[in-house]
């Protein structure tokens, strides 16, 4: 019966793994294809390095290498690789923790820190004339229905984004909203949903460690009644 038990947590483990490893693929293949087809810059000067392709690059290769130690410690029953993947997930659960409880912390002076960074990236792509970076503020303000950082005045020439209605004539109007209120909207609007998968996210990780502890455990049971 514990055989039989054992031999479910392993494949159930192993399946797991599997498809997790399928979606750090997809998430790789996707920032891959993003860093080829939308070299976008950065919105703010501090943000230059982590754009969305970067971060998916990331993520997708953190997922795929953890993944696959998994599924291969599991299927080959190797006590190496078990304990390696504990303490990648170990590892990966105090980081998500430690930046949840930061931005709980210090929110104020995150925000702080954004505005100042907006309004700097604002005024580079004023000043530099990028067509990367206005095409990044062109997507934002698209996407949020927002127009400069505060409102349209932080712009000297108002760019065809923040238009509402009536655009290309003397009556056009323009939203009202800036980009970081709805910003701040958003995230608030999410902020729910953004910690039950943080939570949820926590329990998954909770589990592969318990699952990778158990059968470390049995193996090492296994060889020692082998060896005695």
């Amino acid at each position: 019966m514990a055989q039989g038990c054992l031999k479910c947590l392993k494949y159930t483990m192993c399946a797991a793994n599997l498809l997790c490893f399928m979606c750090g693929v997809a998430v790789l293949g996707f920032g891959v294809y993003m860093t080829i087809n939308f070299k976008l810059a950065a919105l703010t000067p501090s943000l230059a390095k982590f754009s969305v392709s970067n971060v998916l690059l990331i993520t997708g290769i953190i997922i795929t290498c953890v993944s696959f130690l998994g599924f291969l410690g599991a299927l080959k029953e190797n006590r190496c690789l078990l304990l390696t993947f504990f303490l990648l997930l170990f590892f990966l659960m105090l980081v998500e923790l430690t930046l949840a409880c930061l931005l709980l912390m210090y929110e104020q002076e995150i925000g702080k820190w954004v505005t100042e960074d907006l309004q700097r990236g604002l005024e580079n792509g004023k000043l530099e004339n990028s067509t990367e970076l206005m095409n990044d503020w062109k997507i934002l303000q698209e996407w949020l229905q927002c127009c400069g950082v505060n409102n349209k005045t932080d712009w000297k020439t108002i760019p065809q984004s923040c238009c509402r209605n009536k655009c290309n004539t003397p009556e056009a109007s323009y939203w009202e909203k800036g980009c970081l209120e709805k910003m701040k909207n958003f995230f608030e609007e999410n902020f729910l949903i953004t910690g039950i998968s943080v939570i949820v996210l926590c329990i998954i990780e909770v589990l592969g460690m318990c699952f990778a502890m158990t059968l470390l455990c049995h193996i090492s049971r296994s060889e020692i009644r082998y060896k005695l």
